[in-house]
Parts: structure tokens; C-alpha cells; sequence
């Protein structure tokens, strides 16, 4: 291969070559801007243990999401794909999620109660709560088991069903009254009620 048939070879294929290299070079800065994020949250974990694991896997999925899809958006725009058609595209995929999401908006408020439930912590693992329902008619009793992204597992305390769990939904917490006994025990005087 002399030096001119090089040269040609170049000139013909360096447009798709030059667009390749921006290729990767987007994937790539998209794989080290997601792993510095992930190792930046890793960190503020270790730094701030309080911070709940329930809170820091989906804001790390949040974040891997965006850039992801920022990235792949960036790849179909040098790959000649309009910005018109992409802008389209998201504008019509939000307007759809928007549908959706006041289709399921009672899963999505107890996914948010839920993290208002781990950052807030109106309440522990451990502790005994009761949602009081009304003035007249008793409400749920129990001692939290754990706190997940739906439901809050309690152990039943109110004598009719001792040692059954109750799955609360986490909105619930914020609908109603909630009565609170740190220390995991109820008081003397609520159990002789009970």
C-alpha cells in the first residue's frame, strides 16, 4: 500500500471514522461520569451513616438513567438523527409517563412516603406505632418490622390476632394520626387497654 492509496483510504472513510471515535468518546465519558457518581454517593454513605441504603439505590439508578439516556441521545444525534425528531421523541415519551403516572398515583405516593418514611423517620425498626383511625373505632397497633418501598410490616399488638403481621401502606402514615412509643414496649397503662 503506497502512501497516496493511504491518504485516499483516509479521506474516503474519515467522516465515519471522526464520528466512531466521538462514539466512544461519548460512552466513555458517560461510563466515567456515572462511576465518579456512583463512588461520590459511595462516600457520602460512609460519611453520613444515618443516610438510609432505601434512599441512596434509587437515586443511584436515577442517576445512572439520566446519563445513560443523555448519552445514548448524544450517540442518535452524531449518528445523524435529527435534534427535531429527538426532542419529539422525549417530549412525546414524558407526555405518555405523565398519563401514566396519574394512572398509578397511589403506588407512586407510597414509593414517596416511603422515602419520606427512611428520611424523616417519623418511626424506627423497632418501634411500637398505632394509626389511629378515629375517635371511636381503635386503629392498626403494632411494633415496625421493617420499612419497605410499599409497606410498612408491622407485629400485630392488639390482642385479636397476637403475633399476626400487618402490612400497612406507607401513605397511610401520613393520612392519618400516628401514636409513637420509642423504646419498642407500650406503656403499662395501653396494654391493660388492649
Amino acid at each position: 500500500m503506497t502512501l497516496d492509496s493511504l491518504a485516499e483510504w483516509l479521506l474516503a472513510y474519515s467522516g465515519p471514522l471522526i464520528r466512531g471515535g466521538q462514539v466512544l468518546l461519548i460512552l466513555l465519558l458517560a461510563w466515567l461520569l456515572q462511576r465518579l457518581l456512583a463512588r461520590g454517593l459511595n462516600r457520602l454513605a460512609m460519611r453520613y451513616p444515618q443516610l438510609p441504603v432505601e434512599v441512596l439505590w434509587p437515586l443511584r439508578g436515577a442517576l445512572r438513567w439520566l446519563i445513560m439516556g443523555s448519552a445514548f441521545m448524544l450517540v442518535l444525534e452524531r449518528l445523524g438523527v435529527s435534534a427535531q425528531v429527538l426532542w419529539t421523541a422525549l417530549t412525546g415519551f414524558v407526555a405518555v409517563a405523565a398519563v401514566a403516572f396519574f394512572a398509578i398515583w397511589s403506588v407512586l405516593s407510597n414509593l414517596f412516603c416511603a422515602l419520606l418514611i427512611v428520611t424523616l423517620t417519623p418511626f424506627r425498626i423497632g418501634d411500637c406505632v398505632e394509626v389511629i383511625e378515629s375517635a371511636d373505632k381503635p386503629g392498626v397497633i403494632g411494633r415496625v418490622l421493617s420499612i419497605n418501598l410499599f409497606y410498612t410490616t408491622l407485629e400485630d399488638l392488639s390482642g385479636d390476632a397476637p403475633g399476626c403481621w400487618v402490612q400497612v401502606p406507607n401513605s397511610l402514615f401520613f393520612q392519618k394520626a400516628v401514636r409513637r412509643w420509642r423504646n419498642g414496649e407500650l406503656p403499662v397503662a395501653r396494654k391493660l387497654e388492649i
